[in-house]
């Protein structure tokens, strides 16, 4: 018998400074493929529900293959390459680098380019915890309520903010789709372009015009279907042309843009990425 489900949720209210949204996906008896997670602008954070996630690849290609019950990802410029045997059920959160230092008490600056137990951030007890939460919960948003509680709980043991200029800088990115010149962006802020790409890398992870590079992949990504032109995708999007487009497909995704929709357009259908890629709505 074949399972494929899927379900996605904005978290609650008090949380969206530090959460873009919720995916949950339970698959059985489905074709073992491989996923690539791609450059988001969210850093990723995957809780499985059985077997456990297994990066053969990750986007820093010096860190070795590892498996994986809870995982967290900090922003990158290359795919990570996942397994997929066939059988996975997890939830993933789509964490918001300037909510890192809420969340985790660190800034995303330090997650860059890694894929870590979340335990290591967490301790064991505390995953295990949670883990046995979701799993207790019988249907999805009973799963997201049970992150709720947990993620606020967190968010109530950290002190810590993002300083206010590097905050304006990364929501301004977000909110022109990575078009804005960092020059004019550093002018809002009155800080220097080379003062602001230093604080922006050591919060987040990523300089400026890597924040607003990801962000315009996400972009274009996200609007991509085997019925939209890639010349229209590239154009709304910010990019010179189609041909711009896809040099960056191949560099940050690994792979071209039609060669990605095809192996992952049943996700991109129903709204939920699979585990380790983006979904940000």
């Amino acid at each position: 018998m074949v399972t494929d489900e899927s379900a996605w949720a904005r978290p609650a209210a008090a949380l969206r400074p530090y959460v873009a949204h919720y995916a949950g996906w339970r698959q059985h008896g489905v074709p073992a493929v491989t996923h690539r997670g791609l450059p988001s602008p969210y850093l990723t954070l995957v809780l499985t529900l059985d077997d456990p996630l297994v990066v053969y690849a990750h986007p820093d290609r010096r860190q070795p293959p590892g498996r994986y019950d809870a995982l967290v990802g900090g922003l990158h410029l290359a795919p990570a390459l996942i397994a997929h045997g066939g059988r996975q059920s997890g939830v993933q959160v789509a964490v918001h680098p300037l909510g890192c230092r809420t969340l985790f008490g660190l800034p995303a600056g330090e997650l860059a380019g890694l894929d870590l137990e979340l335990a290591d951030l967490l301790g064991a007890a505390g995953v295990e915890r949670l883990r046995a939460r979701l799993l207790a919960a019988p249907t999805w948003p009973a799963r997201f309520a049970a992150l709720d509680t947990a993620l606020t709980d967190l968010a109530r043991s950290h002190d810590a903010e993002v300083h206010p200029e590097v905050a304006y800088a990364f929501r301004r990115l977000l909110s022109t789709g990575g078009r804005l010149p960092v020059r004019e962006l550093a002018g809002e802020t009155g800080w220097s372009p080379r003062h602001l790409t230093d604080r922006f890398r050591l919060e987040t992870g990523l300089r400026v015009k890597e924040a607003a590079r990801v962000i315009r992949f996400d972009r274009a990504r996200r609007r991509l279907t085997p019925a939209t032109p890639l010349a229209t995708v590239a154009a709304d999007a910010g990019y010179y042309d189609q041909a711009h487009l896809t040099r960056e497909f191949r560099a940050l995704a690994g792979c071209s843009p039609t060669r990605w929709l095809a192996d992952e357009f049943s996700f991109v259908q129903d709204g939920t990425a699979p585990p380790g890629a983006s979904s940000a709505p």
